[in-house]
């Protein structure tokens, strides 16, 4: 007797599919049963009292998601007699968003004949000034450069409405934060 007969094959596996075959009889019955003795509950939904319409009447103002507009006042310094005041209306250079306190001096060079300083900002940024430039938060101006320092000199505020002339010396051995100016 052959067992490679496809006739056998296919009886065999038939017999073996039947017997996978599950049995939820008894699974069907109970689920019927809780169906039948259980009922569900659903509480109503509450009572909601209405509310009183509201009217809306800031219809005309800035709404509150747009933003506000500028209405500050520009700043118009009150100048006095034999004052020093610094100019305002001159463009600010790139050293002038530094405090001399965030700045430190990095070294100087030369360039066809221009003596060049560098410094390194907190952020490890390096920006190359020269005699003359502006740097500082106080309308400093550089007056001397040295092969270890410089000089410069700031316009400070003296509150009341007058500006006074402060110099600063940087050193190659100032780091940032040793400065007295902000």
């Amino acid at each position: 007797m052959k067992l490679s007969n496809p006739l056998f094959m296919v009886a065999g596996l038939a017999l073996l599919i039947s017997g996978c075959a599950p049995q939820t009889d008894d699974l069907l019955a109970y689920t019927e049963e809780v169906r039948a003795t259980t009922k569900a509950q659903v509480d109503p939904y509450p009572e909601f009292t209405s509310q009183p319409a509201f009217k809306y009447t800031a219809s005309d103002l800035r709404s509150p998601f747009a933003r506000p507009a500028d209405r500050t006042t520009p700043f118009v310094a009150a100048n006095k007699n034999n004052c020093i005041q610094p100019d305002f209306d001159r463009k600010k250079e790139k050293l002038e968003k530094y405090g001399l306190d965030s700045l430190t001096l990095s070294g100087t060079f030369t360039i066809q004949g221009v003596r060049w300083v560098l410094f390194k900002t907190n952020e490890g940024a390096l920006l190359k000034a020269r005699k003359g430039d502006h740097v500082g938060l106080f309308y400093g101006e550089i007056k001397t450069i040295n092969d270890q320092s410089i000089i410069i000199e700031q316009l400070l505020p003296d509150g009341a409405g007058c500006w006074q002339r402060e110099k600063t010396t940087l050193t190659m051995n100032t780091s940032a934060g040793d400065n007295k100016n902000v």
